[in-house]
């Protein structure tokens, strides 16, 4: 009996070790599954947790992050030889309009301002910036000399989105200078980020269904705060039709803990954008704010313009002249040929070949107009 117990044992193990073979490998993460580099400027990644959910990100906001297109995450630490340590959050978005408006979200008015990514701000040893699609919060040990040019490096390794998605939002940019309370501005693209940053406006009437999108910011006046809020809409017939239902604000006052939200409300509708001022200050100063926000149409011509070498006019022309030069040329130079071979020929073989006097005489009829009447 201990012969087949040694071989049914052995064939268990056979068995076990074919399921082993046989079974595919674990297929390791491809690396664009990884936002951040392995490394940069001296820092090592020992760590890494990537995910799809935006919970791991931010469980707070995550709603939020669903709503700029929020696509995967990824949190590293990073070690240096001299043991200094780094941890770094980055997500990455479906466009560059998601990685900017939750940069503009988690910018905090006391961050200044810095020059690494698309755009960048820090405070203390923490360092935030975005470039192209994604967004990056780095949390130093400690500040050096050197932090900001590693951070810049950082952003370097970073994958930039092609087409389209690489373009940031406009609506931001028709928000006036003048006055603007320094990192106050707020870029939205759905209802759980206008209920966050406190806006004048409810949800249900900017309608983010009709594919609106927000951008708030606060203005400094002589008579005090006051909150504007753009909406733009994808055509200005949405914008004048919402427009009507903003002006139920002044209607039906609701009170405002926050007087810079507080009626009455001033709006002005340009293009596909409404605008409207909020705040305890004068209709005056309220419709100067307003006057500063004026729609630009800007026009992209997406036609073929034909002037590449091959299609342009003035090539067309150019050749048409080489062409015209070529002929003239050619038949100048068989002219020439054509005359002086008749010139020689005449010359050395007198007419005989050419003007022969029988090939040059003169066929008479002979009518005798004179002779008709006899």
């Amino acid at each position: 009996m201990k012969a087949p117990t040694q071989v049914l044992g052995a064939l268990a193990v056979l068995l076990v070790s074919g399921v082993v073979l046989a079974a595919p490998a674990k297929p390791a993460t491809p690396d664009q599954k990884f936002l951040l580099p392995k490394n940069f400027a001296g820092w090592e990644k020992s760590s890494s947790q990537p995910s799809t959910d935006a919970g791991a990100a931010d469980p707070v906001n995550a709603t939020i992050l669903r709503e700029f297109g929020f696509t995967d995450f990824e949190a590293a630490t990073y070690k240096r030889s001299d043991a200094r340590e780094m941890t770094v959050r980055a997500a990455r978005f479906a466009d560059a309009s998601g990685a900017y408006g939750s940069f503009m979200f988690y910018k905090l008015p006391q961050m200044l301002t810095e020059q690494f990514g698309d755009e960048g701000a820090s405070l203390n040893e923490r360092a935030f910036f975005y470039r192209g699609n994604i967004l990056v919060d780095a949390k130093l040990d400690r500040v050096t000399a050197m932090s900001a040019a590693e951070l810049r490096e950082l952003a370097d390794t970073l994958a930039l989105p092609e087409g389209p998605a690489r373009n940031l939002p406009t609506l931001p940019g028709y928000l006036p200078r003048q006055a603007y309370v320094q990192n106050s501005a707020r870029y939205i693209e759905g209802p759980a980020g206008l209920a966050a940053v406190g806006t004048p406006v409810p949800p249900e009437l900017v309608d983010f269904s009709r594919g609106a999108e927000v951008t708030a910011a606060k203005y400094s006046t002589s008579d005090g705060t006051a909150t504007l809020l753009l909406v733009s809409y994808p055509t200005p017939q949405i914008a004048g039709e919402r427009m009507r239902a903003f002006s139920s604000l002044n209607q039906n006052p609701q009170p405002a803990a926050d007087a810079t939200l507080a009626g009455p409300f001033t709006l002005k509708r340009t293009g596909p954008i409404v605008a409207l001022v909020a705040g305890q200050i004068s209709a005056g100063e309220a419709k100067s704010l307003l006057a500063s926000v004026n729609y630009d149409a800007d026009v992209t011509w997406n036609e073929n313009t034909h002037l590449d070498q091959k299609d342009n006019v003035a090539n067309l022309l150019v050749n048409v002249v080489f062409l015209i030069a070529i002929i003239f040329g050619f038949s100048l130079v068989v002219g020439v040929a054509f005359g002086g071979v008749r010139l020689v020929m005449k010359r050395l073989y007198p007419g005989r070949i050419f003007d022969r006097p029988e090939d040059v005489e003169l066929i008479q009829l002979g009518l005798g107009f004179g002779d008709k009447g006899r």
